[in-house]
């Protein structure tokens, strides 16, 4: 297939331009929360049998991975092991400054960020990730040109970057100008639910069709890899999707 960058930037607008039209259905505490944020279809979150996923089963410090909001974008979904009650402030490399809510969930210690590191986009496959969420301590080179050890980060191996996922992703070292990408998450109280609705920070999908598309049409078995997600989307352990995990 040949893919028309053109026809794929204004299908690109079009969905965040239509999603924009319902942020009226979300509830007020999250749109309130949420500046320079995009929202996108509402989904539902589902286990690998197709049940629904509640928050409250969740493995504390393990990594599930789901798609959202196009059906070959990947997502980290953590249960930390702290709550993350409050919001951050972060800015992007253009200088555009968001808000990121914080955790969600009983006790807000479920967070969600896009498993495209926002360097060289490297991602998950079915093959193999560079891309990791590490609860045990490792060490890196921080922004102050020092060594550094501390647990719970997502950590590319592909460059270095590295990113706090209790911190709405922000950058603690390597050459990544931009925080993650969050994924932003609702989770219903009654049910103990989670939807995915929206995406806060510097998204990086544009670039990622433009680079990856082909290989992406081959293991999604299917050329609409931009088509956006409705509905419910799984969410497994990362473990059982990629044959190899990268760890530096």
């Amino acid at each position: 297939m040949t893919r028309k960058t053109e026809t794929d930037r204004r299908r690109f607008i079009k969905v965040c331009a239509t999603a924009a039209a319902t942020v009226a259905s979300y509830p007020e505490t999250l749109v309130a929360s949420v500046s320079q944020g995009q929202f996108f279809n509402r989904v539902q979150l589902l286990n690998e049998d197709d049940t629904p996923l509640r928050a409250g089963n969740l493995i504390t410090d393990e990594s599930y991975l789901f798609f959202y909001p196009y059906i070959s974008t990947p997502c980290f979904l953590i249960r930390l092991e702290q709550s993350v009650n409050q919001a951050t402030t972060l800015k992007t490399q253009q200088g555009g400054q968001y808000d990121w809510p914080g955790g969600v969930g009983p006790q807000n210690q479920i967070v969600s960020f896009s498993a495209i590191c926002a360097h060289k986009m490297s991602h998950p496959s079915v093959q193999v990730s560079f891309i990791n969420y590490r609860p045990e301590e490792v060490q890196y080179a921080g922004h102050d040109n020092l060594f550094h050890r501390r647990p719970n980060v997502i950590y590319c191996c592909s460059e270095g970057s590295v990113y706090d996922p209790a911190e709405g992703g922000r950058v603690l070292g390597g050459p990544a100008p931009n925080p993650l990408a969050a994924i932003l998450l609702e989770h219903d109280p009654q049910t103990d639910y989670l939807f995915a609705v929206g995406v806060a920070g510097q998204s990086m999908f544009v670039s990622y069709f433009e680079t990856f598309g082909h290989r992406l049409e081959l293991e999604f078995k299917s050329e609409a890899v931009d088509q956006p997600v409705e509905g419910t989307t799984k969410a497994v352990t990362l473990d059982s999707y990629c044959a190899r995990q990268v760890l530096c």
